[in-house]
């Protein structure tokens, strides 16, 4: 499974930023006394008990931020409570309740997830009377906590643990399960004609005329006796060409459809140039860690007057970053190689579920160090001790090291595609994080002499 996320949530100055550092142990996350300081998602990964899961957290709901952008950290919000295991709603015991934590409360009152209501500033005992008044919200137990005084930090971590998601046994699901394929790309490209040659009926409109689907549409469709789900999506337009609310909504509503989908599929018109809206899906994308396959459409239109690797030169110029991506050209209208594009769409959510024991992974790193240490930092040589895979969906991987921001990015990369070229992850992306290991954890340097090799998970 994934790795869960645990979202924190709340009115502007409860103190998410703060409840963020102080269950990370470090200061990551800007804490200012004023609201509206976080924008983005801060996310980190931490672990308890043994159990990994992302802490995520988000801008106060409600802010009306001074540089015009409240749209955009509500839409980081709802992002977030789309994506969450586990939802942890911040509220100020030493401000009491407030017709905003109600309106959080009203916001999260259908959301199907678990949902602990966290009182931070309860700083003793003797305020928990007054942290009660929160029962009103209608959330449950109301767990007091301070992060100043550091109190109920383990308790709070454990109730997190007690929620979240069940691990199996072996960290695979039962039986094959359904893929959802999202089918993404600017106006007018062939996605609404690819979804109804695959489906073999006409389930969508159909036209020449650009943004006629307006929504994202679920079509569930049969290939090799397997089932599959297209998710069809709007088509996107720049920025400054979205004049009418219903281009808004539709460009959100296509980013919603990649996060939820297990495999992108970029559509490009063939017979057009790469454009900023091409670009910037598949930052979006990469962004999410979804497999992708670019598609080049309409391809018989110039089959007999441009050779394949002038395209795929093309688009690896382009987009440098996801040159792992696998290529497609089809022809949307007649079918020609959609069966080929769809097996190898199966191929890549295989990958995305693929998991590398412990052993394996560091005997790689361990080649791989070998072969090419990592550069100097500050006059010294950066130690990379283990590595372990904690998710699939995407492939997430952690490795403890001395100093992690030793470590360069260049390197980084040289880790990732060393692991691409020897294993099952070739043309997926990988979630890679860097920890520093702790003190009373005493296991060798992957890249040392020593042939033992780590064959547990990291505490």
């Amino acid at each position: 499974m994934a790795v869960p996320k645990v979202v924190i949530l709340g009115r502007p100055n409860v103190g998410k930023s703060s409840l963020l550092n102080w269950l990370a142990g470090l200061r990551l996350a800007i804490v200012e006394d004023r609201p509206g300081v976080t924008r983005d998602r801060v996310e980190y990964l931490m672990s308890h008990e043994d159990r990994y899961f992302e802490l995520v957290d988000t801008g106060g709901i409600g802010v009306q931020d001074e540089d015009n952008l409240t749209k955009h950290i509500e839409d980081q919000i709802q992002t977030a409570i789309d994506s969450a295991a586990v939802i942890l709603f911040v509220v100020d015991t030493r401000a009491g309740l407030t017709p905003l934590d109600e309106e959080v409360g009203r916001r999260l009152r259908n959301v199907d997830v678990p949902v602990i209501c966290v009182a931070n500033k309860t700083d003793d005992e003797k305020m928990d009377t007054q942290a009660a008044d929160f029962y009103r919200l209608g959330r449950g137990m109301i767990q007091p906590v301070s992060t100043k005084q550091n109190r109920n930090r383990t308790v709070l971590l454990n109730m997190i643990l007690e929620r979240l998601p069940e691990e199996s046994a072996d960290d695979a699901p039962a039986g094959e399960p359904e893929m959802k394929v999202a089918i993404v790309g600017r106006r007018n490209v062939g996605k609404s004609t690819f979804v109804n040659t695959l489906a073999q009926a006409e389930r969508m409109i159909v036209s020449e005329i650009p943004g006629t689907t307006r929504d994202s549409v679920d079509v569930r469709f049969e290939l090799d006796g397997k089932s599959f789900v297209a998710i069809d999506t709007p088509g996107i337009r720049r920025a400054k060409s979205r004049g009418a609310s219903i281009d808004f909504y539709g460009t959100h509503r296509a980013q919603r459809s990649i996060r939820r989908a297990d495999v992108v599929l970029l559509f490009l018109d063939a017979t057009q140039r790469i454009s900023k809206v091409d670009m910037q899906l598949c930052e979006y994308i990469g962004e999410e860690y979804k497999p992708l396959i670019f598609v080049v459409n309409k391809w018989d239109l110039l089959v007999k007057s441009m050779p394949t690797e002038k395209w795929v030169r093309y688009l690896n110029d382009t987009f440098r970053a996801q040159r792992y991506a696998p290529i497609a050209f089809i022809t949307g209208q007649t079918g020609k190689n959609m069966k080929a594009l769809l097996n190898h769409a199966q191929m890549l959510f295989k990958q995305s579920r693929q998991r590398l024991g412990t052993g394996q992974l560091n005997r790689l790193l361990r080649d791989a160090i070998q072969r090419n240490p990592p550069p100097l930092f500050q006059n010294r040589r950066p130690k990379i001790y283990y590595g372990t895979q904690v998710g699939v969906q995407p492939p997430t991987l952690v490795l403890f090291c001395n100093e992690p921001r030793a470590l360069s990015r260049p390197y980084q990369r040289y880790l990732l595609t060393t692991v691409r070229e020897h294993m099952h992850f070739e043309e997926v992306p990988i979630k890679l994080y860097l920890r520093r290991r702790q003190q009373s954890d005493t296991r060798d340097e992957v890249g040392a002499d020593s042939d033992a090799v780590v064959e547990t998970r990291p505490e």
